[in-house]
């Protein structure tokens, strides 16, 4: 990886009221920050083989939990390379509801901007997910996808907190990411290591469940898990 380097950072930042954490510019200017980066890595295809080609499964099952049509206010918690969001948004659309969009990269927002109509029923907020600036209970359900593997214990606690303070009651989270794989996968002993190199704060979401990781905010409602691929990828729903 390069020597650290804020300038590129700090140049988006500068674009909003914002202050982008250390550990992104640290970790992860390789993904999200560099403009090269983005134009790279937002193809479907590519995210599908980052995912050992189970993202469709993935974002279908976060779409068959929204339903063929969705109202009220979705929350969407940092953007989502690929095609999970505009999917998401045309059944939105269907009943009328609203998607708000929450990143702290004003170059991840702009990006989304591009892959989706004009007009369409969208609000995107430049906002650190681990400091919501929303009202406790505003949205009926929260979507997490792909990002606390990517952030580190301090801030992945408060993104879960946060995610759920402003879920209403009665609301529905859903947070897609990393598993523990089984024992006997493969890829737990072939891959890991290499992504572990790669996303260093990942590597607590291979050996612990989250359950056991936020044990106090998890204990909060009941939650319900499938695992994909071996278990290596989760989805968690916190059920109304």
């Amino acid at each position: 990886m390069s020597p650290l380097n804020l300038s590129v950072t700090a140049r988006y930042a500068a674009m909003s009221d914002v202050s982008v954490p250390r550990y992104i510019e640290e970790v992860y200017w390789w993904a999200y920050v560099r403009p090269w980066a983005v134009r790279l890595l937002d193809r479907s295809w590519l995210i599908n083989l980052y995912l050992c080609g189970q993202y469709k499964r993935l974002y279908d099952a976060v779409l068959r939990e929204f339903g063929s049509a969705v109202g009220g206010k979705t929350l969407q918690i940092s953007c989502c390379y690929g095609e999970l969001t505009p999917r998401l948004l045309e059944r939105i659309s269907r009943r009328g509801g609203m998607l708000d969009i929450v990143d702290i990269l004003p170059i991840q927002l702009e990006n989304l901007k591009r892959k989706l109509p004009n007009g369409a029923p969208i609000r995107f907020h430049c906002m650190n997910a681990a400091a919501l600036a929303f009202s406790d209970a505003s949205y009926d359900r929260v979507l997490l996808f792909f990002l606390l593997h990517e952030e580190p214990q301090e801030y992945r606690e408060k993104t879960v907190r946060e995610a759920l303070r402003v879920l209403k009651p009665g609301g529905e989270i859903i947070i897609v990411d990393y598993g523990v794989p089984r024992a006997w996968h493969p890829l737990r002993y072939l891959l890991l290591p290499f992504l572990g190199w790669l996303e260093p704060t990942a590597k607590i979401m291979w050996s612990r469940e989250l359950r056991d990781i936020l044990p106090e905010l998890f204990s909060e409602r009941s939650w319900r898990k499938v695992s994909y691929f071996g278990g290596l990828y989760q989805v968690l729903v916190g059920g109304r």
